[in-house]
């Protein structure tokens, strides 16, 4: 099977172009490891298919939540929030969640890259265990697609307003018919790796709602945040 990641030469020029001019201009890398209980161990010996993709739901949301945390604080530099590429960087959404793209991602996160004998990408396995690694690959793999998110933008600030104004003791909650709407527009949202569920703010909202003003604010609060990185 091929994948439709532009990897090959194409892909490492791309990745020196940016990296490259990062490690130039002297930025610091200040790679850091992130909290990551709660994830099944991996063992010792690198694996090439992605563990935590069908290990079950809680597995599979943890894994996102020290995905995002990792990708954030070492990968959105060079790759863009939310790993949305600026257009220098490659768009990591695009890597098939698949098991040939599962074993490129972690060749490369572990040898990192170099170029006449200068670090354009770093070999991130020596300071990030394979627990992280494949918390950012399955983080990077439920990447919404953010021209369907803009597609939804108005129904979702429109559920944003009345989240809000349930937050506020306003209005008449209905938690059911909520996560409907949240979840049929979820429905509408994929990936652009082919993973079956995008972790969209639509997704994200709706499990955040448990029936308090709390949560109707903090989900409010996950759907702006959410379209403040998609618009």
């Amino acid at each position: 099977m091929t994948s439709a990641f532009p990897r090959g030469a194409a892909f490492a020029a791309a990745i020196a172009l940016f990296t490259g001019t990062a490690f130039a201009a002297g930025l610091p890398l200040g790679i850091t490891e992130v909290d990551n209980a709660g994830l099944p161990d991996v063992g010792d010996e690198w694996l090439t298919e992605n563990p935590y993709r069908d290990a079950g739901h809680d597995v599979w949301v943890r894994a996102i939540e020290v995905g995002e945390s990792a990708f954030t604080q070492n990968c959105a530099r060079c790759h863009g929030l939310g790993a949305i590429s600026g257009g220098l960087a490659p768009d990591l959404r695009m890597l098939q969640a698949a098991d040939y793209d599962d074993e490129w991602f972690t060749e490369r996160f572990q040898q990192g890259m170099t170029q006449g004998g200068i670090t354009k990408m770093p070999a991130f396995a020596d300071v990030l265990s394979q627990k992280t690694a494949w918390a950012i690959r399955t983080y990077i793999e439920t990447r919404p697609d953010d021209q369907a998110v803009l597609t939804e933008s108005a129904a979702l600030k429109d559920l944003r307003d009345e989240l809000d104004q349930w937050a506020k003791g306003e209005g008449t909650p209905d938690d059911e018919a909520m996560k409907t709407k949240l979840d049929d527009i979820a429905t509408r949202i994929p990936t652009l790796s082919g993973a079956p569920v995008a972790d969209s703010v639509a997704f994200h909202a709706a499990s955040q709602l448990d029936g308090t003003p709390a949560s109707y604010g903090k989900a409010a609060e996950t759907l702006t945040v959410g379209l403040s990185v998609h618009n």
